[in-house]
């Protein structure tokens, strides 16, 4: 038998373990739109996603960097953010689609993580998608009581508290999460005209 030098090269995204197709055939079967979720430490984006024979295209996405413009000054990174990068992101798509699937990549399904903070949101905002109760975080963690919690306890050591959350005190004297929280989701729903 002859050996040639010829053999068949898998796609990049495969060889570095970027994707997991076997995973995207089942979510592509579905036949709907994906709720795509990816994350970095600092920032969130959450996007509607439609399968294309060309490469997917992207119908409505939102990133921790647009809740600035809705008066957003804490981090990017938590989950009080991450579920308005979902609830903004539902309230611009919420007519257009009936039900989405949720896509996570490769992030580990962790319940009460921030993908299914961006996933609360989405559903707070009126879009469908098939989810299990347990996996959403609780009210309280998603408006950032747990955040309010940790810095009233270690608020006596100024030393502590000032390496924690000097740039949330900078941005917003008051410091006070819940409420932004409140405020910044009251501006998403009146400046998306829903």
């Amino acid at each position: 038998m002859e050996k040639t030098n010829i053999y068949a090269v898998q796609f990049r995204r495969k060889r570095k373990g970027l994707t997991n197709y076997r995973k995207r055939l089942k979510v592509l079967a579905a036949k709907r739109p994906r709720l795509v979720v990816r994350m970095s430490l600092k920032n969130i984006q959450a996007a509607i996603v439609d399968y294309d024979k060309k490469g997917d295209i992207v119908k409505a996405s939102s990133h921790s960097s647009n809740l600035k413009k809705f008066g957003w000054v804490y981090g990017t990174g938590n989950l009080p953010s991450a579920y308005l990068v979902g609830f903004l992101l539902g309230k611009r798509v919420n007519p257009k689609f009936d039900e989405v699937i949720l896509d996570v990549g490769l992030h580990k399904s962790v319940s009460g993580s921030r993908i299914y903070a961006v996933l609360a949101g989405t559903l707070d905002a009126g879009l469908k998608v098939p989810h299990s109760k347990e996996v959403l975080p609780s009210k309280e963690r998603v408006m950032g009581k747990h955040i309010m919690d940790y810095a009233e306890l270690i608020k006596k050591d100024t030393g502590l508290f000032k390496k924690q959350f000097n740039s949330y005190s900078k941005n917003d004297p008051t410091f006070d999460l819940v409420k932004k929280f409140e405020e910044v989701k009251d501006n998403i729903n009146k400046q998306q005209g829903k």
